[in-house]
C-alpha cells in the first residue's frame, strides 16, 4: 500500500512538472489545479501546494513571488526520465483524447481541430517555409491550413519560447474525431514510414505500434532523419510519415461520406482506403475490417528538417479553433 501511495504521489508530481514545462511564466496552484484536469488528475489547490512543496524541496521547481512556480533544469531532466511505465501506451491514449476533443462540424465550418505544434528558430523560418512549400503543394499533408504564434504567445497549449516561432499543422486525428462523431469506431494501429513510388503509396518500410510506444512515431522518424518528404514532393519518390488505421467494413459508406465532407472543408489526410479484409501497403487487415492509410500532419515539417533546420516538434499538442487557421500560402 505504501508503494502504491508513493507511486501516486510521483505520478501527480510528474503531471505538475509537465504543466510547468509548457509555460514560460510562473504558474500558481489554482491554475495548475485547473490544467491538471486535462491529464486526468483531480487535485484541489491545497493538494497542489503540498505537491509543489515536494518539488521545491527536490529542486525540481522554483518559487517565484508568493505562489508562482517555474520548472528548473533538474525538473526538466526528471520529466524526461520519470515513470517510463506510465508512458507506454501514452500515444494511443493521446490519440483517443484528441479524437474526443475534436468538435469540427463540416456543415458550419466551425469547431476545434487537432494540431501538431512545431517550434522553429525565428531566423530560419523563411528557409523552413520554402522547404515546406513543396510538401504543401504536393498535398503531402493533412491540410494547408496552419496557425502561427510569436514568442511568448500560446498555441494549442504550448507557450512559444524566446527566439522561436510556433507553427501549427492539422493532425490526421481530425479523421479519427470526425468518424467518432459519426458513430464510427476507428482502431489506431501503427505510425510508420511509407515508401512512395511514382507518386503512389507502395509499402510501409518501418512501423511503430501506438499501444506499446511511449513516443510519437512521427517525431521518431523525423528526428532520426529517416524521411525524404522533399524528394517525394518534387519527384514522386521518397519516404513520408503515415498512419495505419482500421474501421469496421460495414461503416465504409458512412466513412467515405465523412471523409469527402472534410476534404471539401480543406481537411484531408486520407491517402487510401483498402478493401474488406485485404492488406493495405503490405499490412494485414483483420477480418471484416477495412485498412486506412492517413498522411502524417508533420510531413511538411519533416521537409524542413531534411534541409538542416533545427525544429522541436510537439506532435498531437492539442486543439485549435478552425477559425484561427489560415492558408499556408497566405503567410
Amino acid at each position: 500500500m505504501i508503494g502504491y501511495e508513493r507511486y501516486e504521489v510521483e505520478r501527480k508530481v510528474i503531471a505538475i512538472l509537465k504543466i510547468l514545462s509548457e509555460s514560460r511564466e510562473p504558474l500558481g496552484a489554482k491554475v495548475i489545479a485547473q490544467r491538471l484536469k486535462d491529464y486526468g488528475v483531480d487535485l484541489r489547490e491545497r493538494a497542489v501546494r503540498y505537491h509543489l512543496k515536494i518539488t521545491d524541496e527536490r529542486g525540481l521547481t522554483q518559487l517565484i513571488g508568493r505562489d508562482g512556480r517555474l520548472i528548473t533544469e533538474s525538473g526538466i531532466e526528471e520529466l524526461k526520465s520519470a515513470l517510463v511505465g506510465d508512458k507506454v501506451g501514452f500515444v494511443i491514449s493521446k490519440i483517443e483524447l484528441l479524437a474526443f476533443q475534436t468538435s469540427f462540424d463540416w456543415k458550419t465550418r466551425s469547431g476545434h481541430v487537432p494540431v501538431n505544434v512545431s517550434l522553429f528558430p525565428k531566423e530560419q523560418f523563411d528557409k523552413a517555409r520554402k522547404a515546406m512549400s513543396d510538401a504543401f503543394k504536393a498535398g503531402i499533408c493533412v491540410s494547408d491550413s496552419v496557425a502561427i504564434a510569436r514568442e511568448g504567445e500560446r498555441l494549442a497549449g504550448v507557450t512559444v519560447p524566446e527566439g522561436k516561432i510556433g507553427f501549427a499543422t492539422v493532425c490526421s486525428i481530425i479523421i479519427n474525431g470526425a468518424l467518432l462523431k459519426a458513430g464510427i469506431p476507428m482502431d489506431s494501429k501503427f505510425g510508420g514510414l511509407l515508401q512512395i513510388r511514382n507518386e503512389k503509396p507502395l509499402r510501409f518500410v518501418e512501423l511503430i505500434e501506438y499501444a506499446g510506444s511511449s513516443l510519437d512515431p512521427s517525431q521518431v522518424f523525423i528526428t532520426s532523419r529517416m524521411t525524404s518528404v522533399g524528394e517525394a514532393a518534387r519527384k514522386g519518390e521518397g519516404k513520408v510519415v503515415a498512419n495505419f488505421r482500421q474501421i469496421p467494413a460495414l461503416c465504409r459508406p458512412v466513412a467515405e461520406k465523412v471523409v469527402s465532407a472534410l476534404r471539401e472543408a480543406g481537411l484531408g489526410g486520407l491517402l487510401m482506403m483498402g478493401d474488406t479484409s485485404q492488406s493495405v501497403c503490405e499490412i494485414p487487415v483483420e477480418l471484416n475490417k477495412v485498412g486506412i492509410i492517413l498522411l502524417g500532419g508533420l510531413n511538411p515539417v519533416a521537409a524542413a528538417v531534411e534541409v538542416g533546420i533545427d525544429v522541436e516538434n510537439r506532435a498531437m499538442s492539442g486543439v485549435l479553433d478552425y477559425r484561427d487557421l489560415v492558408g499556408f500560402w497566405q503567410l
